[in-house]
């Protein structure tokens, strides 16, 4: 049964078109405190900022500014002074009506607080409670003050400075005013815990710790640094099979050996192959490797044979450094190939115990943090969730809506808010997230149009914070570190997905990089109350046009093809799904092998490398020079669909032409030329690469045998 804390799925079901022809409210949802009362002010007192409002204590109208906090029960009189630029009215003129003793910048005392304002009252002056402050409106923080902190303005009648208008973004990289096409069949509400700033911050810091862990233990056990970005294409693949309670640590896997974290690490032993651009980085990378490789089984419990193999290859490579000065960069890489062809095999086998047992430690130490952090979420609840069975699956289609959960939300502590230039820092207990102003704007409207349990607001900052805190800790601390998991297509693209092909909803997306209001994301539990569908692979749509750019992490890719598949069969409505994945050739990636052999494939489309851009992942804190890069890989677009789908999305020459227009990069604009990533990567080794690499000559060598096969790679996302 659904709490007051997300509302009821019966009752919004109801207000959405049904396809069978029910009453439909697709327009974008009512603002909290709006009415369908048309203004009864000129517009000039609404641009500045006044609404009319209702006293139900008094029984009687009265005028509120949502810039400046002031409530009046006269009219507002265009010219009064600005309480925040100018709070004892100094620069303001007299005023003009012979009601001289309360001017307008100051709230006129009701008749309810005169009669209990005596010399020993300690009862505080109350201000009517009025419509939520908008989010974006600079110089006040609505959030962080009950309506009884209010203060009396100022007694000294003056005339205003104009009010502040409200923040606009220059660039707007989303379109919130398309409307879903997607139907599903009606659902319960979801049972997760609702965030808490308390619980993110401790999940934060095990997060923390869990990756100190690991650092460590490649240290200690393989002398290697851990792979970049290992770690969070980890959580990828452990979320995909995860059972567990816990909305980012893996606590309920099967098997707890990641296969993503044992190849990354393996392909590190016995040391990191780079990029090489010059010939003496190829001839000390070769010794280096020579060397490593001997070293290591000459400490590990090798087998004869495997002793004899490596150390008479990593011998003679090393006498013939010694020996050949006048070798070219194309003669140290063939040497180096037939090296780690020669000693691969050999090295891992004797490392396979140890890199098991990293993985193997990583994922108990993960799944301990989630047990202890359900405890304490529960201890922090009202009314803790009861055991309940799962609900029958329901009939009734709708449109897609925003997850809605179960449990209702405590109360949220207070989070503070200030603006520093152009990005909005939110503060709680020390810890500073960021968001640029125009993603804090847009996290509004979504909050707005998703969230029905908050009406005033009041739980909005807390939330934001727990969002970008819950991704912060996802990506990791370092620079450029997990941007490539949430990079998204230009809007140039998206508005012709949306013209030509009725798309209106992304498979794999956030509150913070998606173009459309609705879309799947990783978290449900906070990114519910923003517009989030929840997780893709339980989602369950029976038509409607998606978008699927997925992160490129081969089990989530894979699965991904799956749950395409099973929909398409299933489902006799239209069905369409465009989806954008590397055009990874050597070797083919098992998800792009399957989609070209599926029998739903209408078109496949390909994208040359250098000829397209994606926009950054991390598009919501970055300068606007940053916010895209040139994709160094070509890119594979797919279109599946079912026959209904196709009919009516069919991916004609005319189409295709246009989209294919609007994924060249604009002139008027600067990008990157390569995406986010690890500085120094050979591009054979793909499972610890993300989408980045430059024209520079490179060394590819063949994994060797026992960390042969899938591959996890960091891509885009939404």
């Amino acid at each position: 049964m659904s709490s007051d804390s997300q509302g009821s799925v019966k009752g919004e079901a109801a207000m959405m078109l049904s396809p069978s022809g029910s009453t439909s409210s697709q327009g974008p949802p009512l603002s909290p405190s709006t009415t369908s009362k048309p203004p009864e002010l000129p517009d000039e007192l609404v641009q500045a900022g006044w609404s009319k409002c209702w006293s139900r204590r008094e029984n009687r109208p009265y005028y509120f500014n949502r810039f400046t906090n002031q409530s009046l029960w006269e009219v507002p009189v265009l010219g009064q002074h600005d309480v925040i630029s100018d709070p004892l009215g100094l620069n303001a003129a007299p005023a003009e009506s012979g009601d001289s003793t309360l001017g307008n910048g100051q709230r006129k005392r009701r008749s309810s607080e005169e009669q209990g304002a005596g010399p020993n009252s300690f009862k505080r002056t109350k201000v009517e409670p009025t419509t939520p402050i908008s989010p974006s409106t600079p110089g006040v923080k609505p959030w962080s003050s009950a309506p009884e902190d209010k203060q009396v303005l100022s007694a000294t009648p003056t005339t205003p400075c104009p009010a502040p208008a409200p923040y606009r973004p220059a660039v707007i990289y989303w379109d919130l005013d398309v409307q879903t096409n997607a139907v599903i069949r009606e659902r319960p509400p979801a049972n997760h815990l609702p965030p808490h700033p308390e619980i993110e911050l401790q999940r934060a810091q095990l997060v923390t710790k869990l990756r100190q862990h690991y650092h460590e233990l490649c240290h200690q056990r393989e002398g290697i640094e851990p792979p970049r970005e290992s770690f969070n294409r980890w959580l990828l693949e452990r979320k995909v099979i995860d059972k567990g309670h816990d909305p980012l640590l893996p606590s309920d896997c099967d098997p707890i050996i990641s296969p993503s974290m044992f190849r990354e690490v393996m392909n590190d032993i016995p040391i990191r192959l780079s990029r090489i651009k010059y010939k003496e980085e190829a001839r000390k990378l070769l010794f280096k490797y020579a060397e490593a490789a001997k070293k290591m089984i000459d400490s590990r419990n090798a087998s004869p044979e495997s002793r004899k193999v490596v150390k008479w290859n990593a011998e003679d490579t090393m006498s013939w450094l010694r020996r050949d000065h006048s070798a070219s960069k194309e003669d140290y890489m063939d040497r180096l190939e037939h090296l780690r062809q020669q000693c691969g095999p050999h090295v891992a086998a004797v490392a396979k115990d140890s890199v098991e047992g990293i993985c193997s430690k990583i994922y108990q130490l993960s799944a301990e943090y989630s047990r202890r952090l359900r405890q304490t979420h529960l201890s922090l609840l009202q009314d803790p969730p009861s055991e309940t069975c799962a609900s029958p699956q329901q009939s009734r289609l709708v449109y897609c809506y925003p997850v809605r959960l179960v449990i209702p939300s405590p109360p949220l502590p207070r989070v503070e808010l200030h603006f520093e230039n152009d990005v909005a820092c939110l503060r709680f207990r020390g810890e500073m997230v960021k968001v640029n102003r125009g993603h804090f704007c847009k996290l509004e409207l979504l909050y707005r149009y998703s969230c029905i349990d908050d009406p005033r607001f009041e739980k909005f900052l807390s939330r934001v914070w727990c969002l970008l805190k819950r991704y912060q800790v996802m990506f990791g601390s370092n620079a450029n570190e997990g941007t490539g998991l949430q990079g998204a297509l230009p809007v140039s693209v998206f508005e012709a997905l949306n013209r030509q092909f009725g798309v209106s909803f992304e498979c794999f997306a956030s509150p913070l990089n998606c173009y459309f209001k609705q879309f799947c994301s990783a978290f449900p539990d906070i990114d519910g109350f923003f517009g989030s569908r929840g997780p893709f692979l339980s989602f369950c749509p029976v038509s409607g046009s998606f978008e699927a750019n997925p992160p490129f992490c081969e089990e989530l890719m894979d699965a991904m093809v799956t749950h395409f598949e099973e929909l398409l069969e299933q489902s006799s409505e239209p069905l369409s799904f465009i989806v954008f994945v590397p055009e990874w050739r050597d070797p083919v990636t098992p998800a792009l092998t399957r989609m070209e052999a599926s029998r739903f494939l209408r078109h496949q489309l390909s994208v040359p490398a250098y000829e397209h851009e994606y926009r950054s992942g991390s598009q919501h804190i970055c300068k606007r020079d940053e916010m895209y890069y040139r994709a160094v890989h070509g890119t594979a677009v797919l279109f599946l669909q079912n026959d209904a789908g196709f009919a009516k999305w069919s991916p004609t020459p005319e189409r295709l032409a246009e989209l294919t227009a609007a994924y060249r990069p604009s002139s008027s604009r600067t990008s990157s030329l390569s995406s986010p990533g690890p500085a120094h990567i050979a591009p054979g080794d793909r499972d610890s690469a993300a989408k980045a690499s430059d024209r520079t000559q490179t060394f590819a060598p063949r994994s060797h045998s026992l960390v042969e096969g899938g591959r996890v790679r960091t891509g885009t996302g939404g």
